[in-house]
């Protein structure tokens, strides 16, 4: 009588562990992209929404944009009365603030951008009243009748 043992040998196991670690470095690239997807989306959603608190800020502060300035656009819009929005949130590629720029004659334009994937996205309005982005990644909002995103 032969006395079989039963379980894997290391040449069995050894296949099993690498055919895992394929199929994860084919999973891998892919979810980082959707989490870059998901970013993008969030960004977008979270511009719009500032866009609408400036909105209502300008509506109700005598027909005045909050101070340039990430900082001041925080502070204007979380101690507004009535009660705009309860807390600016943070760009999801920068780990930081949105960026806040008020531009044109009189200060009657504003962009809010997020620097995007790349991490390098900026805006400004130029003398002619016309958004100009710098990098290849930057998604804004702004009260110029454009709204452009990646």
């Amino acid at each position: 009588m032969l006395n079989k043992k039963k379980g894997f040998t290391l040449i069995e196991l050894l296949i099993v562990i690498a055919v895992i670690s394929i199929l994860i470095s084919i999973a891998l690239p892919r979810f980082r992209g959707m989490q870059v997807e998901g970013n993008i989306a969030k960004a977008k959603g979270e511009l719009r929404t500032l866009q609408t608190a400036v909105e209502s800020y300008y509506i109700h502060n005598n027909n005045t944009y909050p101070d340039t300035g990430s900082a001041a656009l925080e502070t204007a819009l979380e101690d507004a009365v009535p009660n705009i929005i309860d807390y600016v949130p943070n760009d999801p590629f920068a780990d930081d603030d949105y960026v806040y720029v008020l531009g044109g004659t009189n200060d009657k334009f504003y962009i809010i951008y997020s620097v995007g994937p790349g991490g390098d996205g900026s805006a400004v309005i130029t003398d002619d009243e016309v958004v100009e982005t710098n990098g290849d990644s930057c998604i804004y909002v702004s009260n110029m009748g454009q709204d452009t995103q990646p």
